[in-house]
């Protein structure tokens, strides 16, 4: 250091007064603080059926469940108002209509127990249930019903009828996919993940292994009688055959190739006589909705949509006007999308796990495959809306935002979603930017003083190297 640089560096330590450090500090700290404040007052909220937002008119009634903090399960009627709200279980996952009567579901939902007692040993512990709900007399009925020993990774995400007195269930618990008879209660069939897969794939084991989240009946085409499994941690989608087990030559995506399939949700299978064999599945950590069509043995995809908003989306049916519905879990939202990819109805939602439209068959059966549609690629490039969260300004540019969406980039998509998924609805990567501002602020103003503190008590610090005048 020169002696003429000495001069100037005294006049900016009398500029830069503590004080004045320090209110700099406290400014940082308010302007992140109102951001958050902002935002805590402007979230959706499903908790109640008062909360409950209503919908944009459409055609038909529409459910949506919710399995995050609150588990919810609502109706809405035509005309966009509630018909029914029930929040009665911890978490509601999969809900179909009853065939002959479209007004009346049958779904999957879990409680979760946390008192010791004969059906809870060690809790927490679940209670997973089959029930039918009759939408408009409220009237709901269980219909199968089984206690589990644990809580995380312990639900049924998806059941599919299979007839008047059979279910296949997707069995998180067990990473098992079975068939039971809900008059006797009598398993007629059962596949273990273990059979097929190693256990050094996929998660941990035995704590979240495989997480089978979906299964549906195949009742029509060349694979009538199977059924497709989503199993999530292996990032594929199978195909089984009661008699012969898994069908290899029919899987779809492959153990961490993220390309194709990233923790998938909800795969719906479109048969041949809707232009498939297609499956439509939300492809959850890549944030996309795609799907992919069977041809010469193997499987192409052939449509793709996002936009600049959707964030984990966990469920999307093919409806019969082409169009497609959509459930976009942190995204707060439920839309349909038409065959341009512009969103035409949208509804918001605390975290939506599953919607189906009723009035249209169960999930995407009524739907046409993208390429019997000619659907065109939709991507977040080509799409025009803001995500991100607040804290936004009017100049076009917003440095919480920027921050917010350098934090979404850098942690993996898995970290990333696993904060929103446990911090509160209104929680988007501004607010998440404005939190981390807030505390590295703070702990440089706590580092700062204890330097202020150290120096005037003449304690000072060297480096360990150092070099020595002259030479």
């Amino acid at each position: 250091m020169t002696d003429r640089s000495l001069p100037s560096l005294e006049r900016v330590r009398s500029e830069i007064t503590r004080n004045r450090l320090r209110a700099a500090f406290a400014v940082l700290i308010l302007v992140s603080a109102a951001v958050v404040v902002s935002a805590a007052g402007g979230g959706v909220s499903t908790a109640s059926k008062d909360d409950v937002p209503d919908a944009p008119e459409t055609d038909n009634h529409t459910v949506v469940t919710e399995s995050g903090r609150a588990g919810t399960i609502t109706a809405y009627q035509p005309n966009g108002e509630v018909l029914y709200y029930n929040n009665s279980r911890t978490k509601y996952f999969d809900a179909d209509p009853v065939e002959g009567d479209p007004l009346t579901v049958e779904y999957a939902a879990t409680d979760t127990i946390h008192t010791e007692g004969s059906n809870c040993g060690a809790p927490p512990c679940t209670r997973n249930v089959i029930e039918r709900t009759d939408l408009e007399t409220g009237e709901v009925e269980v219909i199968y019903e089984r206690y589990d020993y644990k809580e995380y990774a312990g639900e049924w995400h998806d059941i599919d009828r299979i007839n008047e007195t059979h279910f296949v269930v997707a069995d998180m618990v067990a990473d098992q996919v079975f068939i039971v008879n809900t008059e006797t209660e009598v398993v007629d069939w059962l596949w273990d993940a273990q059979s097929d897969f190693p256990l050094e794939g996929g998660h941990s084991w035995p704590r979240d292994w495989a997480h089978i989240n979906d299964v549906e009946y195949i009742d029509s085409g060349q694979m009538e009688g199977r059924i497709m499994a989503s199993l999530r941690n292996q990032d594929q989608v199978v195909f089984l055959d009661q008699e012969e087990g898994l069908l290899e030559d029919w899987t779809l995506g492959g153990e961490n190739e993220h390309d194709v399939l990233h923790e998938q949700h909800n795969p719906d299978f479109i048969p041949e006589s809707q232009g498939g064999p297609a499956v439509l599945v939300a492809d959850s950590e890549n944030g996309q909705i795609k799907e992919f069509q069977r041809e010469d043995g193997e499987w192409t995809q052939t449509w793709l949509w996002e936009d600049d908003q959707i964030q984990w989306p966990r469920d999307a049916d093919r409806l019969p006007n082409g169009n497609t519905l959509i459930s976009d879990t942190h995204g707060n939202r439920v839309m349909e999308v038409d065959q341009s990819g512009e969103i035409v109805w949208e509804v918001a939602s605390s975290l939506p796990y599953e919607s189906e439209r009723l009035e249209t068959g169960d999930e995407s059966e009524s739907g046409r495959s993208a390429q019997a549609l000619g659907l065109e690629n939709r991507t977040e490039a080509e799409s025009s809306g803001g995500g991100g969260g607040g804290g936004g300004g009017g100049f076009g540019f917003s440095p919480l935002g920027f921050l917010g969406d350098l934090i979404e980039s850098i942690l993996p998509h898995r970290i990333y979603n696993a904060l929103l998924f446990i911090s509160p609805v209104w929680m988007g990567s501004s607010e998440f930017a404005a939190i981390g501002v807030a505390l590295l602020t703070g702990l440089t103003w706590v580092g700062t003083e204890i330097g202020w503190q150290l120096r005037d008590r003449g304690v000072r610090f060297r480096l360990p190297v150092y070099r020595q005048g002259g030479s």
